[in-house]
């Protein structure tokens, strides 16, 4: 159980973050990186690093560390997780995750723990991609999955270059890129988050622990067609790309419910985007996972063929461009192991895998790391009405105490 202290802390925590990046319209959050509000989000965390007495620094690509101990000394148990949001999230995808890890190493002063191994606390910049469209950009940048040149040439929907927006924000764009030398004093990084589904809440347990991450991917599909007058046009004259985009979206659908994945097109742009207009183009970004690539691939190129055949009945020209993708990520089975038995005393822990897509998984091809999910009893996520019962996110922070104590001071 999370000590007294820990858990006033993470209502205090909790309570003053809340109010950073939300949109008073929609009741959600707009938590974008390189914004004021993420220069909000970023001053608290060093706020709250510095009040604990945490040695606080800021990496080439713009993640935060706190560090508990001497991070030179290698074989470091880090946890954390992200505080951007994606447009008009919700409270808890990523910011439960470094509250929860602060209120975590209270909890072990309230233990009197020692850790023989350092402790860190991070947040990693940019995990949403809401603002440039590619995701995890801080962990990747450090693992040397993006690179440098690309990263800063990524655009927002203003034009505005994410080279542009850190050096405006106060961050070198010059100094980005791999950070081997930091993920090799890195022993273990264990991330907390809320779950983005419901098993827990189906099973009635609190905390689980993950086995997996399925591979996921976004794809951008440009339907170009003729722009035209609506109100004069036959409809036998048309080259419509709406057209062929709507059918497509159907089609997705169908295609990933028969194959027992995910896919979804949720960002669309129209040009010229007139109410009278014919459109001239459309674009669609499709975000598709699967349990395993094979199912994954299968499921895209049937999405496409959908689109291509519809396009050709349409007279409207199709092409697809795969902008990101991340390959299926086991977690380190002895640390997900360790992680199980630690906190499955009595009662076995549930172990899940989950289609969403982390810096946890980002960062596996360096260093071992596993997760933690907490209970969300709808299941919704990416959404204003996300939630997590309190009892439940102090059960998450005695559970990470926990994972922490048995990893670093033991």
């Amino acid at each position: 159980m999370t000590s007294t202290a820990a858990g006033a802390e993470f209502t205090a925590m909790w309570r003053e973050l809340a109010v950073i990046g939300r949109h008073t319209g929609s009741g959600g959050y707009r938590r974008y990186a390189w914004t004021p509000a993420d220069a909000d989000c970023r001053a608290w965390f060093r706020a709250q690093a510095e009040d604990r007495g945490l040695a606080y620094e800021t990496d080439r690509n713009g993640n935060q560390w706190a560090w508990l101990g001497d991070p030179a000394a290698g074989d470091a148990v880090v946890t954390g997780s992200h505080l951007d949001s994606v447009p008009d999230g919700g409270a808890f995808d990523g910011p439960l995750g470094v509250v929860s890890s602060f209120a975590a190493l209270d909890d072990l002063r309230a233990r009197g723990a020692r850790p023989r191994r350092p402790l860190a606390v991070v947040n990693f910049v940019d995990e949403e991609g809401a603002r440039f469209g590619l995701a995890c950009v801080g962990s990747r940048l450090t693992a040397g999955g993006l690179a440098p040149q690309d990263a800063r040439k990524l655009v927002d929907a203003d034009g505005v270059s994410l080279a542009q927006a850190m050096e405006k924000a106060g961050q070198d764009p010059d100094a980005i890129g791999p950070d081997p030398e930091r993920l090799a004093r890195v022993g273990a990084f264990v991330e907390l988050h809320v779950e983005q589904g419901r098993a827990l809440d189906l099973l009635d347990r609190p905390v689980g622990v993950a086995s997996a991450i399925w591979p996921h991917g976004r794809w951008r599909f440009d339907f170009r067609g003729e722009a035209n007058h609506a109100g004069t046009t036959r409809i036998e004259d048309r080259r419509d790309p709406m057209l062929t985009y709507a059918t497509t979206v159907l089609a997705a659908r169908k295609k990933a419910r028969l194959a027992g994945a995910l896919a979804t097109f949720g960002k669309v742009a129209v040009e010229p985007n007139g109410v009278n207009a014919i459109a001239s183009q459309v674009r669609g970004w499709l975000d598709s996972r699967a349990a395993d690539e094979e199912t994954l691939d299968g499921v895209v190129a049937a999405i496409e063929q959908a689109a291509r055949e519809r396009g050709a009945r349409d007279g409207v020209e199709v092409s697809v461009v795969r902008e990101s993708f991340t390959p299926v990520v086991e977690f380190a089975h002895d640390l997900r192991d360790r992680l199980a038995a630690l906190l499955g005393a009595g009662v076995p822990v549930p172990v899940l895998p989950t289609g969403a897509g982390h810096d946890a998984g980002i960062l596996s091809a360096a260093v071992p790391t596993a997760m933690l999910f907490v209970r969300n009893p709808t299941g919704v996520s990416h959404s204003p009405a996300e939630s997590a019962a309190e009892e439940d996110c102090l059960a998450g922070v005695s559970a990470l105490a926990d994972v922490l104590e048995g990893l670093a001071c033991r």
